[in-house]
């Protein structure tokens, strides 16, 4: 039985209601609704993960596929400089865990929630038009921003941090339920270890750099 984060448990119980009502009724409905309550529990996993500690890496904040890998402005109500940042777009469909997870060791800087549309996450407009939970996140060596971003499916944004708080890289901070996107903006002088189609492991799959080599020695912490 995975661990199951505690978000999951109303769906659960909702699934394994109707389940026992829908066998009731029909035996196959009882099967199908079965398949549906196995599959939420999947969907609520929150496995444990193993975070390099060193402040010279990214850690990608979700599982999922790289759907964009592009230079660009980052959205003006984070508050960061007009540079250009490069966006690692992060994909996660209905079968992917959907705990999110801090990229580096920092603080809290800004929260930013913006209500919007709820298109296809996979499109590149996603990004400007649907709904989304901003954060941005630094430390000594560099600013990033995370961007939680509802999909056509996905209607619910979940975080449970604060502005001032401090995350450790890899530490869960929310989640989406029922499949969406993350965008990361970093700084556009690291090294982007990543491109479009690669499968990232929240908390564990290092998605950029801030030097070109990584420290072998660094220790490694799991949450």
């Amino acid at each position: 039985m995975p661990r199951i984060h505690r978000e999951g448990y109303p769906f659960i119980c909702v699934f394994i209601v109707i389940t026992v009502l829908a066998g009731v009724v029909a035996k196959p409905l009882g099967w199908l609704g079965l398949a549906l309550t196995v599959w939420c529990v999947v969907f609520f996993r929150d496995p444990k993960r193993t975070t390099i500690s060193s402040p010279r890496v990214i850690v990608a904040p979700a599982d999922g596929r790289v759907s964009c890998v592009q230079s660009v402005s980052p959205p003006p109500e984070l508050g960061l400089s007009q540079k250009e940042f490069v966006r690692v777009s992060i994909f996660m469909n209905a079968f992917n865990c959907h705990v999110n997870r801090s990229p580096i060791t920092g603080s809290i800087r800004k929260i930013k929630y913006r209500p919007g549309k709820f298109v296809n996450a996979t499109l590149d407009k996603a990004s400007e038009g649907n709904e989304c939970n901003g954060i941005v996140i630094a430390n000594n060596m560099c600013t990033i921003a995370v961007i939680q971003i509802a999909g056509f499916i996905a209607r619910r944004i979940v975080s449970w941090v604060k502005e001032g708080q401090e995350l450790a890289a890899g530490e869960r901070f929310g989640m989406i339920r029922f499949g969406s996107r993350l965008d990361v903006y970093v700084p556009k002088d690291v090294y982007v270890l990543v491109s479009v189609g690669q499968t990232t492991v929240a908390g564990e799959t290092i998605i950029a750099t801030l030097e070109q080599s990584i420290d072998t020695e660094s220790t490694y912490h799991t949450s």
